[in-house]
């Protein structure tokens, strides 16, 4: 087994093999672009973040990573990070893998210091989910065969985000666009979930569907 502590950032990097990597092959046969596409977004950075928002701690947090939502479903986006709520004092920040600490970036480390010594809660959550992306006119379909919240876009808005079950399995829903949309499962159950969009999308994978 080779060192890690040897080993460049980069050589570490190419080490690294996503939850759902053996899938990839899979989701890019099974995916027609424009019509329904499924893909991994691995090694996003995560954090979760449980604090009182309305706390001197809260607001610190809030201030370092453009503010924390305020209610159910909302996301705050500050350029390539989202804070995603959870509950009323827990939440998921979510941003490019490139910025976590290991490589360079702010984040886990840096909410820990911010929080310091206030009350709080800081854990580094980044190998805990992987990150689906389905896309395309029939990605709403898709979702709205195994999953019981209502998904029109009256109700479910782009930069929504919130818990439920996608084919069974508790996963994060947030919608980035207006025909996009992000699954957070969690890193076990990531295959099984593949699987099951997969299969779930296997009736509009054709060029020929409306």
């Amino acid at each position: 087994m080779a060192d890690t502590a040897a080993l460049s950032t980069a050589e570490i990097q190419t080490l690294r093999q996503s939850p759902a990597a053996l899938l990839s092959a899979a989701f890019d046969a099974g995916s027609v672009a424009g019509t329904v596409e499924l893909r991994e977004l691995p090694f996003l950075t995560m954090v979760g973040i449980r604090v009182d928002p309305a706390s001197a701690a809260g607001m610190d947090l809030g201030t370092f990573t453009g503010g924390l939502p305020a209610a159910s479903g909302i996301v705050r986006t500050s350029g390539d990070t989202s804070v995603l709520w959870l509950g009323p004092a827990e939440f998921l920040l979510v941003a490019a893998p490139e910025s976590h600490d290991s490589l360079g970036g702010e984040f886990p480390r840096a909410l820990i210091d911010t929080l310091g010594s206030g009350a709080g809660q800081v854990v580094d959550l980044s190998a805990n989910r992987t990150t689906f992306e389905l896309s395309g006119r029939r990605a709403r379909s898709v979702l709205e065969k195994g999953c019981s919240l209502d998904l029109h876009s009256r109700v479910f808005n782009t930069g929504t985000a919130l818990s439920t079950e996608i084919g069974g399995i508790p996963a994060i829903l947030w919608k980035t666009d207006e025909e996009t949309y992000r699954i957070l499962p969690r890193a076990s159950f990531s295959q099984f979930l593949g699987r099951w969009l997969l299969d779930a999308m296997r009736e509009y994978a054709s060029d020929e569907v409306p």
